[in-house]
């Protein structure tokens, strides 16, 4: 028999439901963040790559064929087409370190395989440059597209790019 003036006792399986609850949110959020740091979701606004939307993987080493995406170097160029503070350029992987670039006119090849020819002029009328020539240095790689107009290593504002200036390996979504 129970005694009258005995508190009631509350069961204990309710407070450790939500400590378990919390502990697990925690844990949830800290992997999201950690997940968040190494992945973004890039939206692509230039035609030179068919693809709007890009997922970004920052821990993934590039290879030939990958999409970078990738800060593009200071250049009056750049400056003038895309700003002070550009956003990501995004490009193909089209040659390694070790591997060799040359030209014939405005036509470039990576190891005798052609891959982009260089306007002589930009849609704004101003002379390009032609980009680097020879061994691709290593952590650089050779980057562009097959759009007529894409602004790549073909020429001299953008050249190779390298490990530096990589933000990730970009994966087509849409």
């Amino acid at each position: 028999m129970a005694r009258a003036d005995a508190a009631p006792t509350r069961p204990f399986w309710p407070r450790l439901a939500l400590i378990a609850g919390l502990g697990s949110a925690a844990l949830a959020l800290a992997a999201l963040s950690e997940f968040a740091r190494g992945h973004a979701l890039m939206i692509n606004v230039s035609p030179s790559l068919p693809y709007w939307a890009i997922w970004l993987d920052r821990s993934a080493t590039p290879t030939r064929g990958d999409i970078v995406l990738f800060d593009p170097p200071a250049s009056d160029l750049v400056r003038a087409h895309f700003g002070a503070d550009p956003q990501a350029f995004g490009k193909i992987v089209l040659g390694l370190p070790g591997e060799r670039v040359s030209k014939a006119g405005r036509l470039f090849a990576i190891n005798g395989r052609d891959v982009a020819f260089a306007k002589p002029v930009s849609l704004r009328g101003e002379t390009l440059a032609l980009g680097p020539t020879g061994t691709i240095p290593p952590g650089c790689f050779y980057v562009g597209t097959a759009h007529k107009d894409s602004f790549d290593s073909r020429y001299a504002a953008i050249g190779w790019i390298c490990k530096d200036r990589i933000l990730g390996v970009g994966r087509p979504v849409l």
